[in-house]
């Protein structure tokens, strides 16, 4: 079996462990797989691939997917730049008509909401890969969730910036992150509130504000995929660790469900494709959901809320769940942090079912090479996607001998 060694072996089983982990990890970083791409589907016929090797069936789901978020983003900011410029000239109502459809476009794209947009909007095929163990008859049901498409780089991304804010010190008080979407809808609304308002200042600045975010989108389409392996290999790869755990020592009258998704990264497309196929055959009361995104930073946290506008709370059930397994497993977790950004345990959140997100951050509370090229298996750490793995696979033992 993949990561055990013989009693001579110079390594610990923990060495051996890592070494498999990061070797699934080196093959996956080196797939350039963008949201519903070849590339996203060569990562899913890889995992498929994978999971055979340990013993285990999985399967691929196609789905429909606009692929980017840039495009829907980048549209509702040009309404606010066209907003902002036709009041400056005086035309109030057109002002105000597209300073507001900018602000409609941008919020109903963030997730849980419809995307409008996006139905109108050219599609590609993106591949979720579902992988079943346990006991298929049984009542309850847990939904392990990764996501194996990777994100494009951004200037907004660079390394750099966490690192200049953590000068003034704001890290050590928020225990939310900052809302990095709020000048990309705050230029539309003040383009709209300009233009209601006749100032001609407030309107500049609304297609001032705009016209930046419009850039970087721009700046965000034009560039290169990254490797991924912090977001998300190390959850794709925990989830064939969990595999080969839950192979080995099947948790009694549970029902597994190990879901890989693709287009996470254009706003979680691939799970909101997963929800409407399966969400109303899995009962909000018997079915939980563990979702692990961007598990290899230094301090491991499990997420307190999430939400791009609106702040989604996770059940307090839940959390205490995941808090008492952590102490139990003598994990430590960075505690009482929410992000103002979005994974996929968000739909699963809005649906109404019991959720965890495992994730990870540094001490500036922000994940480690976020969307940048230096998202390599070598800046991993791979005792935090331990810890990870050890505390999905313990919340859902305990889960197997009593719910929540």
């Amino acid at each position: 079996m993949p990561g055990e060694t013989t009693a001579a072996s110079p390594l610990s089983r923990n060495d051996a462990d890592h070494a498999w982990l990061r070797g699934l990890l080196e093959t996956l970083e080196r797939i350039d797989r963008p949201s519903a791409s070849t590339g996203e589907r060569q990562a899913a016929e890889w995992l498929i691939g994978e999971f055979a090797k340990l013993g285990a069936e999985a399967r691929i789901e196609t789905e429909k997917a606009h692929g980017t978020y840039w495009w829907p983003i980048g549209i509702g900011t040009t309404l606010g730049v066209a907003g902002g410029l036709a009041a400056r000239r005086g035309k109030r109502a057109t002002g105000a008509f597209l300073g507001a459809a900018g602000v409609a476009a941008i919020a109903s794209d963030f997730p849980p909401r419809p995307r409008y947009l996006r139905k109108v909007l050219p599609k590609r095929e993106t591949f979720n890969v579902v992988c079943e163990l346990g006991d298929p008859e049984a009542e309850r049901t847990v939904v392990l969730v990764s996501h194996h498409d990777a994100a494009n780089a951004g200037l907004v991304f660079h390394p750099g910036i966490p690192g200049l804010v953590s000068k003034t010190g704001v890290f050590r008080h928020l225990d939310t992150s900052p809302m990095l979407m709020a000048p990309v809808i705050g230029g539309p609304l003040l383009s709209a509130v300009g233009a209601v308002l006749g100032n001609r200042k407030v309107s500049t600045a609304g297609a001032l504000l705009s016209a930046g975010s419009t850039a970087s989108m721009v700046d965000i389409g034009l560039r290169k995929v990254v490797p991924g392996a912090n977001d998300n290999g190390t959850a794709v790869i925990a989830l064939l660790d969990l595999a080969r755990r839950f192979l080995a020592d099947p948790p009694p009258d549970l029902r597994l469900i190990l879901l890989s998704t693709g287009s996470e990264e254009s706003f979680s497309e691939g799970m909101k494709a997963f929800g409407e196929r399966h969400f109303p055959v899995l009962p909000t009361d018997s079915t939980f959901f563990i979702n692990m995104d961007t598990i290899g930073s230094p301090h491991l946290t499990v997420l307190r809320g999430e939400g791009f506008l609106k702040m989604f709370e996770y059940p307090a059930k839940a959390l205490d769940l995941a808090d008492q397994t952590a102490a139990t497993e003598d994990i430590s977790l960075m505690e009482n942090l929410r992000i103002r950004n979005g994974t996929d345990g968000l739909e699963a959140l809005a649906a109404g079912y019991p959720v965890v997100s495992i994730c990870s951050c540094t001490e500036h509370k922000q994940p480690a090479n976020y969307h940048w090229p230096n998202d390599v298996s070598g800046n991993v750490d791979f005792n935090t996607v331990e810890d990870g793995i050890r505390l999905a696979e313990a919340m859902t033992r305990r889960l197997a001998t009593g719910w929540i």
